[in-house]
């Protein structure tokens, strides 16, 4: 059936349900959630003209010094606007805003204060073969409102369509007139009283940076040490207890999974599970209420500002991982929350057939950052956080698909170009994820001067490296070295590469060395979710075992990766839990397990084995911190420095010798990387020459173990054991000193540093 006559069948059989679109009249009382009228006898307050900025709900004094609140809603293609307050128990009032300046809907209604609760019922034009989806049934969340009261739940009433139409393939093409106020949270009226001038930015340069990645609830749900009231929210990551054990490990910034208020999607709410890491923004202003310790009614925003505060005065920059790319709201067939019906076709990129979406995200939908209306809302969101909510950067989701102009991805995009001239943005931490899952989507290497981004080519690298499946090491010493393949042009840095082996995404770090298949069944979907591309190595057995030597060797290959890690060129970066062995029973999708599966297990360190996995992170994390030759701020020449011939960065075969180029393309489980501290570019902050200690370190990925001659003259006279992940105990290993020229053994899977003498 064509398109136009889908529409005029559907139209015949849904008749006069659709709504006409009129606007109600002002200052209408609507039923309540059961139906009944209610009326609190009060007549409805004025609305005078206001302002149309800034956007928002503003608590502010007004003409003649009243005080109140001005509303500012940006409605491209709208007939009407109005403004809805809620009561207590419920009771809705409705008030025009008559007020229209560039698209913007406006009015200020006094006495309106902190704490007020609304929304927004959007008139216009049902048309959903033309993209447009008004629907004023359906109570509408601000786009910019800075706290959210309420849980979001999808029965059909939240749906603009009719959801359980018969005919599925046009199902969201009839408009569903039910209310769906009932059933959706409120936005809040927040004042912003907050005094900043006691705050001190940490403000650590990108090279000595050393990210965490963390999930607020997960973090501190099972934590022994905070209060269970404080479990769980913003004031249980900002209390001590998790606090000292960020200081002790030696990070220096906590990367936030999404703290923008989310909502849950219908096909696990059905399934009784929720949305764990929050990738479906429907709020870019609002702290994840449900992270609240004292209170949703506009509490949240100051509990969020203390933690950032507490986190401050620690020295820990604040990061959000932060969903700009999508809603929600999902595809055609997904609820009307927000943005779908304030203005479907302004906000979403469509696709040619206009009932459809453009979705490079796989989420559904795409949000339209080509528009002026749509990237005002992003950067008015990511100045908002940082200059009134604290924070110190953003790590963002999909990144890629901001950075597309009409269809392909452009790195002279308008988001990108905004980004780069704010002043506000471009002196924060600015962190892609370069990819989404558009055609010519993956962007590594590929992002603009003031950009680090996710390299996941040094995930890929490390993993193979670990467990025997690199054909040969050219890949690995790029990697090893901050990948200057991808990242020395335009004025970029080793600092633009964040290094990581695990993410959120994926497993465990000992999963990685755990598990060689997914075990996602608790998910509910079959085991057909998450990656099969994990480039893992389950060391002889699936899963969990009480073979000893399998676990022996599964510890030894967790300290592997993370001191390969650790000494890397480049911004390392951690994820909560893996310093002390956690495990997620080999599912690597958990993006839906709110539970003790998703959170940190806080006794392993008591338990035998991980405790030597937590001090040596540590250790290894002091000795970056200890010596600038770990965190160079510019690439290595590998050339001779001096005429001695000593180069800044040096590779080693086993033998001894230097690598040549044929070394490069052999397949080899032995490596051997030389970093000089003689002659370090830049200087420091009284302009004196950065000097430190050389260092050896000798990667080791073979079954059995091997001679390895250590470099002698000009490279060193002796060289001093640092670190040895054969070692369970870490306090047994340094010390020992080898004259250059000597043969060590180097145990069989494992890594030795050695820093030089002499």
């Amino acid at each position: 059936m064509s398109s136009a006559a889908e529409q005029q069948a559907v139209q015949r059989a849904v008749g006069d349900a659709l709504l006409d679109g009129r606007p109600a009249s002002a200052g209408a009382r609507r039923p309540g959630p059961h139906g009944s009228p209610r009326d609190s006898g009060r007549p409805a307050p004025p609305v005078w003209p206001g302002a149309p900025t800034p956007l928002g709900a503003r608590f502010r004094a007004g003409p003649g010094g009243a005080s109140g609140t001005n509303f500012a809603l940006w409605a491209g293609g709208a007939e009407a606007v109005e403004l809805c307050l809620f009561d207590e128990d419920g009771t809705e009032t409705r008030l025009p805003l008559s007020e229209l300046t560039h698209e913007i809907w406006h009015g200020f209604v006094p006495g309106v204060r902190p704490g007020q609760r609304y929304g927004y019922r959007v008139h216009g034009r049902w048309d959903p073969w033309t993209g447009a989806r008004w629907n004023a049934a359906k109570l509408l969340l601000d786009p910019y409102a800075r706290a959210v009261d309420g849980d979001f739940r999808l029965p059909p009433e939240v749906y603009g369509h009719v959801r359980d139409w018969p005919e599925q393939q046009v199902a969201d093409t009839v408009r569903d007139t039910r209310d769906s106020a009932p059933f959706v949270p409120k936005g809040v009226v927040v004042h912003d009283d907050d005094d900043w001038s006691d705050d001190r930015r940490p403000k650590t340069p990108w090279a000595d940076s050393v990210i965490y990645e963390v999930h607020v609830r997960g973090f501190t749900m099972r934590h022994p040490g905070i209060p269970e009231e404080l479990r769980g929210t913003y004031a249980g990551l900002a209390h001590p207890a998790a606090i000292e054990h960020l200081v002790s490990l030696g990070v220096t910034a906590v990367e936030l999974l999404p703290v923008h208020q989310f909502a849950h999607e219908d096909h696990l709410l059905r399934r009784g599970l929720r949305n764990y890491w929050g990738y479906n923004s429907i709020g870019y202003f609002a702290p994840h209420a449900a992270y609240s310790a004292s209170g949703t009614a506009g509490q949240q925003v100051g509990e969020f500002k203390r933690m950032v505060k507490a986190l401050h005065a620690a020295g820990i920059e604040v990061v959000l991982d932060v969903v700009y790319n999508h809603t929600a709201e999902a595809s055609e067939l997904g609820p009307m929350l927000s943005l779908r019906g304030i203005d479907n076709r302004g906000y979403y990129r469509l696709a040619a057939d206009a009932r459809r979406y453009a979705d490079y995200t796989g989420c559904g939908n795409t949000l339209s950052v080509v528009q002026p209306h749509v990237l005002r809302l992003i950067t008015d969101s990511l100045r908002y956080w940082v200059t009134e909510m604290g924070v110190d950067g953003f790590r963002f989701d999909l990144a890629a698909a901001l950075a597309r102009s009409m269809h392909d991805v452009d790195m002279l995009s308008p988001f990108l170009a905004t980004i780069a001239q704010d002043p506000v943005l471009r002196r924060v931490k600015l962190i892609a994820e370069p990819w989404d899952v558009g055609n010519g989507g993956y962007q590594v290497g590929a992002f603009p001067p003031l950009w680090t981004e996710w390299n996941d080519r040094y995930r890929d690298a490390v993993r193979d490296f670990w467990r025997g499946a690199l054909p040969d090491v050219r890949d690995l010493g790029y990697r090893l070295s901050g990948s200057s393949d991808l990242y020395a042009w335009g004025g970029r840095r080793p600092y633009a590469s964040v290094n990581f082996i695990t993410a959120h995404d994926g497993f465990t770090l000992r999963d990685l060395v755990s598990y060689e298949a997914k075990h996602n069944e608790a998910n509910g979907e079959g085991n057909r979710d998450g990656t099969n591309d994990n480039r893992s190595w389950n060391c002889g057995a699936e899963g969990e075992t009480d073979d000893p030597a399998v676990n022996a060797l599964r510890r030894r290959q967790v300290r592997n990766l993370l001191t390969t890690l650790l000494l890397s060129t480049g911004v390392p970066m951690l994820v909560a839990g893996d310093e002390m062995g956690r495990t997620q029973g080999g599912n690597n999708n958990g993006y839906c397990q709110d539970n003790e599966l998703g959170w940190v297990d806080w006794s392993l360190p008591e338990r035998a084995g991980p405790r030597g996995l937590l001090d040596l992170t540590s250790r290894l994390l002091a000795l970056r911190h200890a010596h600038p030759v770990l965190r160079r701020r510019a690439f290595f020449s590998g050339r001779p420095q001096a005429a001695d011939g000593l180069r800044d960065l040096a590779w080693f075969t086993a033998a001894g010798a230097e690598m040549t180029e044929g070394d490069w393309y052999a397949r080899t489980a032995t490596i051997g990387m030389y970093l000089s501290g003689r002659d370090i570019p830049g200087r420091d902050a009284r302009g004196e020459p950065v000097t430190d200690d050389s260092f050896l370190a000798v990667l080791h990925a073979g079954a059995e173990p091997v001679d390895f001659r250590l470099p002698g003259a000009p490279w060193a006279e002796a060289y001093e054991l640092v670190v040895d992940t054969a070692r369970e105990d870490q306090a047994e290993a340094p010390g020992t000193v080898h004259p250059g020229g000597e043969v060590v053994e180097v145990p069989a899977r494992s890594v030795l540093l050695l820093r030089v003498r002499g």
